[in-house]
């Protein structure tokens, strides 16, 4: 009898290449990482390090050109594509850097949208799940705004709450502190601390910002590619001072 894989992201010894014309490109080069249930874990290293190359990855958005993914315990290679998509609709939650928000629909249709691709919960329930949500990320007043009537933090809130409204298991967030002002940013990553928190909603997120790391209870370090270590906070601010941090 073998038994279960405790993990919720296994990576093994992965790479990931991208071609441009004739040239190959090495994104990922060898990378291994084992990601816990309700960990909040932070992807650190500079640009290019292959922190974005390494999220798409785990988000099923991408697939990896050797080595083996495993999301929930689904070997992401294996999937059909139709598969992908249920994997990315049921478990996965996305906080995208640039927010990927629509703009012709209102704050309230956006954070609705999964589900209405979920086709779980009827109208009423949907209804109660988003306001629940905007009410948590202090936008209940503005479920009626479209994207272009809100600030960058307002947006970045409004993509946090779509992440979370259908309750994934594990949530990714490229950046999500990188366009705001350094009091919304906090109020982002206390809001991401809080559904960690009660939840156990995994989070994994990259990041450039020292203070957004010494909120993650791992911090993974990239630099070309590779998997420099996985420490604590503490350890990487050690690092950091020193100045062995890349970034």
């Amino acid at each position: 009898m073998t038994t279960a894989d405790p993990t919720i992201v296994s990576i093994n010894e992965v790479t990931k290449d991208y071609r441009l014309g004739k040239v190959v490109v090495p994104a990922l080069r060898g990378v291994s990482l084992q990601v816990y249930p309700g960990e909040f874990i932070s992807i650190a290293g500079p640009s290019g390090s292959g922190k974005t190359t390494l999220l798409n990855l785990i988000g099923c958005v991408d697939t990896a050109t050797s080595g083996v993914v495993k999301v929930a315990g689904e070997d992401t290679k294996q999937l059909s594509e139709s598969q992908l998509t249920n994997l990315r609709l049921h478990t996965i939650g996305f906080i995208f850097q640039s927010f990927n928000l629509v703009s012709v629909l209102s704050v309230f249709q956006n954070v609705e949208f999964p589900l209405l691709l979920q086709k779980k919960l009827n109208a009423s329930e949907r209804r109660t799940r988003v306001m629940a949500l905007l009410e948590r990320v202090g936008l209940a007043g503005h479920a009626k705004h479209r994207p272009n009537e809100l600030s960058g933090g307002q947006r970045q809130r409004v993509a946090v709450a779509r992440a979370l409204v259908t309750q994934p298991q594990i949530v990714l967030a490229d950046e999500p502190t990188a366009n705001l002002d350094s009091v919304t940013g906090q109020q982002i990553i206390d809001l991401m601390k809080e559904m960690n928190r009660e939840r156990g909603t995994t989070f994994i997120f990259s990041t450039h910002d020292a203070k957004v790391m010494t909120h993650a209870n791992a911090v993974v370090r990239l630099a070309d590619g590779k998997v420099l270590d996985r420490v604590t906070p503490a350890e990487a601010g050690l690092s950091m001072a020193s100045g062995v941090e890349a970034h």
